[in-house]
């Protein structure tokens, strides 16, 4: 009898046992699935805890924004934020828009990315925002958009700096051709009004040309020679996007003009700063790129914890020229190749 009951108390407790196990089981499996399947607008976190954000840029590749990415990064590290860079290999909004709404669909906790043109990106951006998913605009700001915050250049400012440039370093007396990246593109079009302001009182500056080289050294270039055939009295040149002052230097060799040709661009990148050093190039719009992508992530982290923002920051934009080289410092403006 005594061997008996023993048995029971036996099986009873090992009853006890496997249903409190049982139980546990499903309530971590639970907490589990409630973790990874956040409601709208809830904030997506790393096993570590950690935010989720994302950096959508122009162009993957583009020396521009890799620089971006670099200060992105430092950020990222720096601060324990998951940092995501993902975007089309080469400019085209279609695919940029397609890779915002795929970010926005992983329910990140932050979009970083341009607002290229108010047309088709203020809409993008506003559905984005009203998914509880802050985005701030870096390099190219959609400010009739919900976005929360613009990092980067005045452009409208860098344009009617280069113009001054240009009247200067010319004494008052110009044919220039434009070559703008992008005509729709908001960041180019104010370099470009930026630019017509600072010489329209100039009465020896005349706008011969505007054409568009769609961010390529190729087209630039082949803008340039026609300009070259169609305008021989073009002897100076304005490139708005980083790119468009490389190819113009390398039709300007072609033709053997390069002590007759004035050449003011954007940007740093190698061949920019290969060409100011030769004299092909004269001035360069100089931007921050290190840092836009660096304060950028600092600015998402204040936003996400609740902090106030400052709607736009204004990173440095000037003039330089070759007796300003080399740039200190040198993460903003260098881009080192492996």
């Amino acid at each position: 009898m005594r061997r008996t009951w023993w048995k029971w108390g036996i099986y009873a407790g090992s009853i006890v046992a496997l249903v409190a196990s049982a139980s546990f089981t499903i309530y971590c499996a639970w907490k589990v699935y409630a973790y990874h399947q956040p409601g709208e607008g809830a904030t997506v976190k790393t096993e570590n805890n950690e935010y989720h954000f994302v950096l959508v840029p122009e162009e993957l590749d583009n020396d521009y924004w890799r620089l971006v990415e670099k200060g992105a990064k430092a950020a990222a590290k720096e601060l324990g934020v998951n940092l995501e860079y993902v975007g089309p290999r080469q400019a085209n909004i279609d695919e940029h828009i397609h890779i915002l709404e795929k970010a926005a669909a992983s329910k990140v906790d932050g979009i970083m990315t341009q607002g290229l043109t108010e047309k088709e990106f203020t809409p993008v951006i506003n559905h984005i925002v009203e998914k509880n998913i802050p985005v701030v605009t870096i390099d190219t700001d959609a400010p009739t958009s919900k976005r929360t915050a613009y990092i980067g250049t005045d452009n409208y400012y860098a344009g009617f700096i280069a113009g001054r440039a240009l009247a200067e370093d010319m004494h008052g007396k110009a044919n220039v051709a434009i070559i703008t990246g992008s005509l729709t593109a908001s960041h180019q079009q104010l370099r470009v009004q930026g630019f017509k302001d600072a010489v329209k009182q100039e009465k020896g500056i005349r706008i011969v040309a505007i054409e568009e080289s769609h961010i390529t050294r190729v087209q630039a270039a082949e803008k340039a020679y026609n300009i070259l055939k169609k305008h021989p009295e073009v002897n100076a040149f304005y490139g708005t996007s980083a790119l468009d002052a490389i190819g113009i230097a390398k039709v300007v060799e072609q033709f053997h003009r390069e002590k007759g040709t004035y050449i003011i661009g954007f940007d740093t990148l190698p061949e920019t700063i290969h060409y100011l050093q030769k004299g092909t190039i004269h001035a360069t719009v100089v931007q921050e790129p290190y840092e836009m992508g660096y304060r950028a992530v600092k600015t998402m982290v204040d936003i996400r914890k609740g902090n106030d923002v400052p709607s736009v920051t204004n990173t440095e934009t000037k003039v330089i020229r070759k007796q300003d080289l080399p740039l200190r410092p040198s993460r903003n403006y260098e881009v080192k190749h492996d």
